[in-house]
């Protein structure tokens, strides 16, 4: 599911926009509610209905109440009697609600508030000052996500109107500015991903990496083809092979914060960004076909934290490298049985030229690690192994750092976008071993892919480097997932920031974890 946008609409029947055009509904904290178009009130299940008093037309509220026994993670809705009409909507959660709970919550009242185009909302969270804080940026993360439209092409399609305000209360305190930025990194993945692929071809890429370096004050490095030959990034180079045009490339972009311009980078981010993936010569199926052009969302993810990085003004150096190619079928398409070397030395037997991820990935990991980053992260929706382990729900995550591991898990724990650790045991190699190269691309067999990539992956990552991948089964999942109400989720946005902003991941690091 697609969501529509007006502003969207209207770009598209101009210049196609590669990127989103700016929507910033103003965020105002106020001790009355005032006159709004819609009320979202997330309160405990068991909290009863003298909770609600303060609320305007309270017995309205409590009536929501009385149709039923109050259900943990169920919506209610009702319309108030004042001037405006205000749509009321009543979330339930569990006494002792999860991240994922309160943003579950929230994306379903959001969901049931979705016939209203509001131009003012009003959002309220009951319980403990603790609660309230978490419910208020959960129902916040919701509301702009909810709000913010997809890339639309259609010809003639009214405007819609856009939300202007968000009203929360005055207390609790909240860091509105932390979590509108997190938001708007979560909706540029998305738009990124749901771009149509003769758009966001690798040519468009650029343009759109130009754009942003310019107004983030970023630095943009891009190896073209040419330069990934003479840095031996062989095979980056084979997938890019079969492509009509010699436009891939592997793109370097750096966020410094003022005072650590010239400082070797903290954190490097490392994405999958296959903008369209037939399967090469061995061929997708239509189905498995269908929706290929979000098999660069890796990419979209580690831009797009990135981005939130520079806007946040963290006090962290970081790069991101985006692996930018497509993987398609002709003359020139790399085959199975071919043995190329990549930019590390490391020469590898292809078996299958769908598991194409993995060979863009370990050419971006082997040029990352030269910088000497002293953590690497990278995306990428790598394998179908990895979805039927944890459907779309969880994204898997393997480290080099057994410590580390912990880390990860409470990042996803918090930031409501949950990850699942998988065996990284070194004897999984022995399924990777090749009696011509160094390593075999895969198993013949699928068992254990995810492992088995994440296993090959390993090779391109120096030992002494802390390294993590995330393979993020959960990018698209139909209906959308948490607070996100598309197919197409922008997961692992929040959880980078988790991990590295809140979490502190890196001073854990300095301190050996």
């Amino acid at each position: 599911m697609v969501k529509q946008g007006g502003r969207a609409r209207a770009a598209a029947r101009g210049p196609v926009a590669l990127l989103p055009a700016p929507l910033s509904p103003k965020i105002v904290r106020s001790r009355t509610l005032g006159e709004l178009d819609t009320l979202l009130v997330a309160m405990p299940a068991s909290a009863g209905r003298e909770s609600l008093a303060a609320l305007p037309e309270a017995e309205r509220w409590r009536g929501l109440l009385e149709r039923e026994a109050p259900q943990p993670l169920s919506v209610r809705s009702t319309t108030l009697a004042n001037r405006r009409q205000t749509q009321a909507v009543l979330g339930l959660l569990p006494d002792a609600p999860s991240e994922f709970e309160r943003l579950q919550l929230a994306g379903r009242m959001l969901k049931s508030a979705a016939a209203r185009t509001p131009r003012a909302a009003g959002l309220v969270a009951l319980g403990t000052s603790a609660a309230r804080a978490a419910g208020l940026e959960a129902l916040l993360a919701a509301t702009l996500a909810e709000h913010f439209p997809l890339p639309s092409f259609k010809s003639a399609a009214p405007a819609a109107a856009a939300l202007e305000r968000i009203v929360l209360p005055a207390d609790p305190p909240l860091d509105t500015r932390y979590a509108k930025i997190c938001a708007d990194g979560t909706n540029l993945a998305r738009w990124l991903t749901a771009l149509p692929p003769n758009m966001l071809d690798a040519r468009g890429y650029r343009r759109v990496l130009g754009e942003l370096a310019r107004r983030h004050g970023l630095g943009l490095r891009w190896l073209g083809q040419s330069e990934l030959r003479r840095a031996g990034a062989n095979a980056f180079l084979a997938v890019a092979r079969g492509n009509g045009h010699r436009d891939a490339g592997i793109a370097q972009l750096t966020y410094r914060p003022a005072r650590r311009r010239t400082a070797a980078p903290d954190v490097a981010l490392i994405g999958k960004g296959i903008l369209f993936d037939t399967g090469g010569v061995n061929l997708k199926s239509h189905r498995s076909m269908l929706e290929m052009h979000t098999d660069m969302s890796g990419s979209a993810v580690a831009l797009a934290t990135l981005v939130a990085l520079a806007e946040l003004r963290a006090p962290i150096n970081a790069d991101a490298w985006l692996a930018i190619t497509e993987n398609h079928i002709g003359p020139q398409a790399y085959r199975p049985q071919e043995v190329v070397r990549a930019a590390n030395g490391v020469s590898i037997q292809v078996i299958h030229t769908d598991a194409e991820g993995r060979m863009a990935l370990a050419d971006t990991l082997a040029l990352a690690a030269r910088t000497r980053p002293h953590l690497m992260l990278d995306y990428g929706t790598l394998t179908g192994a990895c979805v039927q382990a944890l459907t779309e729900r969880f994204s898997g995550v393997f480290t080099n750092r057994e410590a580390l591991a912990e880390r990860l898990l409470a990042a996803g724990r918090a930031s409501g976008e949950r990850v699942w650790p998988f065996p990284f045991d070194a004897d999984f190699d022995a399924d990777l071993e090749s009696k011509v190269a160094d390593v075999l691309q895969c198993a013949v067999e699928g068992k254990g892919d995810h492992i088995l990539a994440a296993r090959f992956l390993n090779r391109f990552v120096p030992p002494e480097i802390p390294w993590a991948h995330l393979d993020l089964s959960a990018a698209t999942r139909a209906g959308g997932l948490g607070h996100i109400n598309t197919d197409i989720t922008g997961f692992g946005v929040r959880f980078t920031l988790e991990l590295l902003v809140r979490e502190n991941v890196l001073r854990a690091l300095r301190e050996q974890i």
